[in-house]
């Protein structure tokens, strides 16, 4: 899922680069108090922080790094568990014009598959209604493509595929730790989030930071906010905006200040925190094209778990390797 892998700044991003099949939205990884060094990524997330108020109902800058650092630990664990989920997610697009007034909309629904262990993305709709034949079979065509590149995988390609999303992993463990480096945080307060308690925090770029990653130097141009339930101590809640402007990647994409990123989690079979509804205005150009005024809207919906590894897909049995 695209939902704390990627900072808030590539969330941003992401919706206008071209997504691999079976890479449903993954979430950016949330950051810790900057004001001293980030936690070893090995902590235990088990071990519940003291996180109790002082008398003013604030949390010092100590319980907050303990926070975040449990808040990050436990978003490995949702993107573990979000591979034993199938689930329907919606996109609509919408074209702007100067005054932010809706010129298009564009909808495209998915039922997300996993397959061999690769999520997948088939679509079933578009603007909200079923697919033509001839478009119904090439998104089987599409599975079915996924199913015997996995099926034929030799050893070699197995273990090469496998140690890249180790690293990928490893990458996603550092750059929590730029996060981590890149912000001063505040306890604002508490709020209400799907009827639970949240923690209220507030994050601005810190003016000593020196990024160590590639991808960490467009930290600094973003700012916001983010809501950590209080029982479960998950991501709930996040609202991100772009400071200044930004160039990004191969594709020229440059976003301009103004540009927002807002995400709401729910908390899923008791077990896991996963993505509800996210949405993006960003306003954007891409290489030597005309600017590109679109705000983006992600819902999910129908979270099912497998009862056992044996996945459907379509008129086909796919039995998920071990």
């Amino acid at each position: 899922m695209r939902v704390l892998r990627l900072a808030a700044a590539l969330f941003l991003l992401s919706p206008l680069l071209p997504a691999q099949d079976g890479q449903p939205p993954a979430a950016p990884p949330v950051p810790a108090s900057s004001d001293q060094p980030s936690a070893s990524p090995t902590a235990k997330a088990d071990s519940p922080p003291d996180l109790t108020p002082d008398a003013s109902g604030m949390l010092s800058q100590q319980q907050m790094r303990d926070l975040f650092r449990v808040v990050a630990q436990k978003d490995e664990e949702n993107n573990k568990y979000v591979r034993n989920y199938t689930y329907i997610e919606r996109e609509v697009e919408n074209k702007l014009d100067g005054k932010g007034n809706v010129k298009s909309t564009e909808t495209h629904t998915y039922e997300i598959l996993e397959i061999y262990g690769e999520q997948v993305r088939r679509l079933i709709e578009k603007d909200d209604k079923p697919l033509s034949d001839k478009d119904k079979s090439k998104e089987e065509e599409k599975i079915q493509k996924v199913i015997d590149k996995r099926k034929n995988e030799s050893d070699d390609e197995r273990r090469k595929r496998e140690e890249k999303e180790e690293k990928e992993r490893e990458d996603g463990r550092k750059f929590v730790r730029e996060v981590a480096d890149a912000y001063n945080f505040k306890l604002v307060g508490t709020e209400q989030v799907g009827g639970r308690d949240a923690w209220v925090i507030d994050g601005e770029p810190r003016p000593e930071f020196v990024p160590q990653m590639k991808e960490a130097k467009f930290l600094p141009k973003f700012h916001g906010r983010v809501w950590i339930d209080k029982s479960d101590l998950q991501l709930a809640k996040m609202d991100v905006e772009c400071l200044d402007t930004i160039s990004w990647g191969v594709f020229l994409a440059r976003f301009h200040k103004g540009s927002r990123f807002m995400l709401e989690q729910t908390r899923v079979n008791n077990e896991v925190w996963l993505p509800l509804h996210l949405e993006a205005k960003i306003d954007a150009r891409l290489a030597l094209l005309k600017n590109l005024d679109v705000g983006l809207e992600q819902s999910f919906r129908d979270y099912r778990k497998f009862g056992s590894s044996t996945k459907i897909v379509g008129m086909s049995e796919v039995q998920e390797q071990k």
